[in-house]
């Protein structure tokens, strides 16, 4: 279980939360929920959303790394 209130857990938050909300824009269904809102909760996961789509390697190789750590190492 990994703690919101230390540095590796928010890492693996923010990872979560960059995965979900690009997996999320995806689904056509909730397409449009993602692009149209852009502001308070839905700004922030169009935000998300973005930064897995245009940054998906990056994000691929963070989550690989955090695994790692979490896994092996923590």
């Amino acid at each position: 279980m990994t703690n919101v209130y230390s540095l590796d857990g928010l890492l693996v938050f923010g990872l979560l939360l960059v995965c979900t909300c690009a997996y999320l824009r995806k689904v056509p269904r909730l397409r449009a929920w993602l692009h149209g809102e852009r502001r308070g909760l839905g700004g922030v996961c169009y935000k998300a959303a973005v930064i897995g789509t245009r940054l998906h390697a990056f994000v691929s190789v963070s989550c690989v790394l955090m695994a790692f750590y979490v896994l092996a190492l923590k």
